[in-house]
């Protein structure tokens, strides 16, 4: 065992998070708490993971939901590709693995939504096999542990690290050294780090050599696009209504407001509803909003267009009681804007 490993497994017994409540060794709930725990804290992931297993205890209880209620239990946890994944992979271990996940980093890697690291993780979790993580955190306790330059998402840097990492496990304790390497990244070797409580700070070479917040190397600035889209919110006494999002995008599957690209005034806004179907009584536009993606920047016009009258509703149109939100999965912009709305 290298002395990182041996410091680290002590240190995660003694000083890591070992209550939370996915520290388990079934693999469906490994699974579904490493695909929540990316790119998201676990201060967030806490609740909704124990909504979630409420209602999808097993994976065969996930693979026969409708996808509408999968992404109703994933709404406002964001990244929505990784909810239709999720179902998609259930669905698959169900029809192809009988309901038993596969006990490889090799064959869960080859499952719908679930890349290298994250088999790994399950891997380890749950199999006890001799794999490495490697996700944001990770990657920034190695690049510092062993002053390797470069941005992480360069194809050379990112294949070193993972040698690096793979080289770094130990032969046993596999829990405990790949929960310690995500507690120690995730609490410990921080963007701002507290190298007085790191297990490894002794050996740490960016310590050694006073380069601890110039490591990682920071990825090359790129300008992030920027896109305007109106936001019709049609309502009537305490009822909304709500199109399903079918086309390719972040928000396939969830519920929305109609939009439409650039910035209407309320005229405009009323004639696209009235394009729509729609009869209009009067419009208001209301507070812009402003939400980043990870690509990109969108600055929301929000329009309330009181109607007289909504279309019948079908499995992709709602007209829906504001109190009612809850039940159906919408992003947490929409959520915010309609919330307010209902709220004055």
């Amino acid at each position: 065992m290298s002395l990182f490993s041996e410091k680290l497994i002590a240190w995660q017994k003694s000083h890591g998070r070992n209550d939370l409540p996915w520290q388990v060794k079934d693999p469906y709930v490994r699974w579904l708490s490493e695909v929540m725990l990316q790119q998201t804290q676990v201060t967030t992931v806490l609740g909704y993971f124990d909504r979630f297993i409420k209602r999808f205890p097993t994976v065969e209880a996930l693979a026969l939901a409708h996808e509408d209620e999968v992404m109703q239990h994933w709404a406002g946890l964001g990244y929505y590709s990784r909810a239709r994944n999720l179902h998609r992979c259930a669905q698959t271990i169900v029809d192809q693995y009988q309901g038993q996940f596969p006990c490889t980093r090799e064959e869960l890697e080859s499952l719908p939504g679930i890349g290298r690291s994250t088999a790994a993780a399950i891997a380890a979790f749950a199999f006890d096999a001799r794999e490495t993580i490697l996700d944001g955190n990770v990657k920034r306790v190695l690049t510092r542990y062993l002053a390797i330059e470069g941005p992480v998402n360069q194809v050379s840097v990112s294949k070193l690290l993972w040698e690096k990492a793979q080289a770094l496990v130990p032969e046993t304790q596999m829990t405990a050294y790949t929960q310690g390497l995500m507690d120690l990244g995730a609490l410990v070797c921080t963007r701002t780090p507290k190298c007085d409580l790191c297990p490894v700070a002794s050996h740490c070479q960016a310590r050694e050599q006073g380069r601890q917040l110039e490591l990682p190397t920071p990825n090359p600035k790129k300008n992030r696009p920027q896109h305007t889209r109106t936001f019709l919110l049609l309502w009537q006494d305490d009822r909304i209504w709500l199109e399903k999002r079918l086309q390719k995008g972040i928000w396939q599957g969830l519920f929305s407001l109609p939009e439409v690209d650039g910035e209407l005034d309320e005229e405009l806004a009323e004639n696209e509803a009235q394009r729509m179907g729609f009869e209009v009584r009067n419009a208001k536009l209301l507070a812009p909003y402003t939400h980043d993606f990870s690509h990109y920047r969108l600055f929301m016009n929000p329009v309330a267009i009181n109607i007289k009258k909504a279309p019948m509703s079908d499995e992709n149109h709602l007209f829906i009681e504001a109190s009612n939100l809850d039940r159906v999965g919408l992003p947490a912009p929409i959520l915010a804007i309609v919330s307010k709305f209902f709220s004055v």
